[in-house]
């Protein structure tokens, strides 16, 4: 492994997430905002202790009470006049239930003078939910979402039809209450309806969308989840004003401006990548080799969300598996390295964030017995990346702002 390029590659991540962080983004929306009556505090998503924490500072004793809820590891302490749940992610479970049922006796008795501080990041469509079929359906078609290569709007037209909190119905079940939500954005444009599942945003997608979904995928639903797929969302809520705080142009800008500090040249592909994750590693590969020789280091980002489609039985996520499929491609190379990581500090159902894979990857599997093909096939790139050192561990980063890709050549 070439220590330099892995080096540049842990202070590119380390700094990048370190500047999407959302504490200042919470204290900048909160800075000037005078709340006539109470004020409540409910958090979804994989940055909720994080963004909850934030403003908590800031509101101090003007907090009434508040629920938290956030996935299993990332909550680090406690939050004044906070309960702090965790939960499933990215398949719901009893807790996420539990915890969003708490979140809604907390609001049932708002008024009109009260406010909902909704403060709400990625991940939040699991975390989130008190669904409108039994829990076992819902976790049944979550797993058949995910392992189809369903993306994450088509997954929550579906979700939030499946849901009494998504789609808007949160909003409408805290009226007269205001809500004023405050969004860390991990999808691709920021569409507010579909970060989380828009608990308390109108909803744009329909029913026919949603039950195209079913078809194109050919999923299997009860009557009556089918049914819910015909029960139209809110298309207008009058109690609800919103503010997006962070998305993955800021976490691409931020990796640009540390790739420039340590030499390289920054070059932004897209903050837009949308496609399979081996595509995209293929792809970035195809980069470095473009650019095998520079006249100066070379830093080419990609942000955005890719998506795996299961084939074995292995263990990996996302961004893992780009890393591998690169890994084809700049074998040999001195000079070259593919890294990619998810700003939450997690990938797929693993504790790691991402992967990094150089020219001596693929020989290092060799010397293992282990073929590119062959892992990707199985999914199993953690084991893969494990053995080759490759593995990303930043642990929970209270961010969530998708995903940032890199190439470096020197």
């Amino acid at each position: 492994m070439n220590s330099s390029l892995r080096s540049d590659a842990n202070t590119i991540i380390e700094r990048s997430i370190q500047a999407v962080l959302p504490d200042e983004a919470v204290h900048r929306a909160l800075s000037g905002r005078v709340f006539s009556g109470r004020v409540l505090l409910v958090a979804a998503g994989k940055a909720a202790w994080q963004m909850a924490g934030a403003a908590a500072a800031r509101l101090g004793d003007r907090l009434c009470a508040g629920v938290v809820v956030t996935k299993y590891g990332h909550v680090k302490g406690p939050i004044p006049r906070c309960t702090c749940y965790e939960a499933g992610h990215p398949v719901p479970d009893e807790n996420s239930f539990a915890a969003t049922q708490a979140a809604l006796d907390l609001v049932k008795d708002a008024g009109e003078g009260d406010t909902v501080l909704f403060l709400l990041s990625g991940g939040g469509s699991a975390l989130f939910e008190k669904p409108l079929v039994s829990g076992e359906e819902l976790q049944d078609i979550t797993g058949q979402l995910l392992a189809c290569g369903a993306d994450i709007v088509e997954m929550n037209t579906l979700r939030k039809r499946l849901s009494a909190v998504k789609g808007g119905r949160f909003a409408r079940l805290c009226a007269p209450a205001r809500v004023f939500a405050v969004v860390l954005s991990d999808i691709l444009g920021d569409p507010l309806d579909m970060i989380a599942s828009g608990p308390a945003c109108p909803d744009s997608s329909t029913c026919a969308q949603a039950l195209a979904v079913v078809e194109k995928y050919r999923l299997t639903l009860s009557g009556a989840a089918l049914e819910c797929l015909k029960q139209e969302t809110p298309k207008q809520l009058d109690n609800v004003e919103t503010q997006i705080t962070g998305s993955v142009r800021q976490l691409c800008a931020a990796a640009a401006r540390v790739c420039r500090e340590l030499g390289y040249e920054p070059v932004l592909l897209t903050d837009r990548l949308c496609c399979q994750a081996r595509e995209a590693g293929n792809f970035l590969a195809s980069i470095a080799r473009t650019h095998a020789h520079p006249e100066h280091p070379m830093a080419f980002i990609a942000g955005g969300e890719t998506v795996v489609k299961l084939t074995g039985k292995g263990k990996g996520g996302r961004n893992q598996e780009l890393a591998l499929a690169a890994a084809e491609g700049i074998a040999g190379m001195e000079n070259a390295a593919v890294f990619s990581v998810g700003s939450d500090g997690t990938d797929g159902p693993t504790d790691a964030a991402g992967g990094y894979v150089d020219g001596s990857t693929r020989a290092a599997l060799l010397a293992e017995g282990l073929t590119i093909h062959q892992v990707l096939e199985n999914n199993d790139a953690y084991h893969a990346l494990q053995k080759t050192g490759g593995l990303i561990v930043t642990g929970p980063t209270g961010t969530n702002v998708n995903d940032v890709a890199l190439v470096l050549v020197r």
